[in-house]
């Protein structure tokens, strides 16, 4: 079977995990704003490995854009966030960026990591805000997602990166190869 990861990270997670990945199965690595289509072509599965920014899976728009011509290739999806996994939330974000003609594309999650120091003013911002309005409400009617935002310090760093959340991605690859 000849591979191609395409990722898109923008604070190293979720390439550490097309790193890992990689290694794993031999097949090749690119980033997804430098994957030619026609070169894309020349493998049989491709996996897509991005991070997850205000509820969108980034490099979707790829997928979307090049999908009729993918036909026929195996095609897969990681997302990777700093926010422990939680099934409904996970569903809708699937349901959300698989629709329509990605439909049915297995998608997996890969926990990531947070670091304030390492992000874009915007996203500092942002998570400096979300922390504000988070902290005012009461532990026990916190998401996941927010107990895992106001639980790292902000001078702090947290990285929840695990090689085991490749077994899901690893085992689906094997079935019928």
């Amino acid at each position: 079977m000849k591979g191609l990861i395409l990722y898109t990270s923008k604070y190293g997670s979720t390439e550490r995990y097309a790193q890992w990945l990689s290694q794993d199965t031999g097949f090749a690595l690119a980033r997804t704003s430098d994957a030619d289509i026609n070169t894309v072509l020349q493998y049989d599965t491709i996996v897509l490995g991005s991070c997850v920014h205000a509820s969108s899976i980034g490099g979707i728009s790829f997928l979307k854009r090049h999908i009729d011509s993918l036909r026929g290739k195996r095609i897969l999806v990681f997302c990777c966030a700093a926010s422990p996994y939680e099934e409904s939330t996970f569903r809708v974000l699937v349901e959300h960026n698989l629709a329509g003609k990605l439909q049915g594309i297995p998608c997996f999650f890969c926990r990531g990591a947070f670091d304030m120091k390492l992000m874009s003013f915007g996203d500092r911002t942002l998570c400096r805000m979300l922390r504000k309005a988070v902290a005012k409400k009461d532990p026990k009617d916190l998401e996941p997602w927010e107990s895992a935002l106001i639980s790292v310090g902000e001078d702090e760093a947290a990285d929840w990166t695990d090689r085991s959340y490749l077994e899901p991605i690893l085992q689906e690859l094997t079935k019928g190869a």
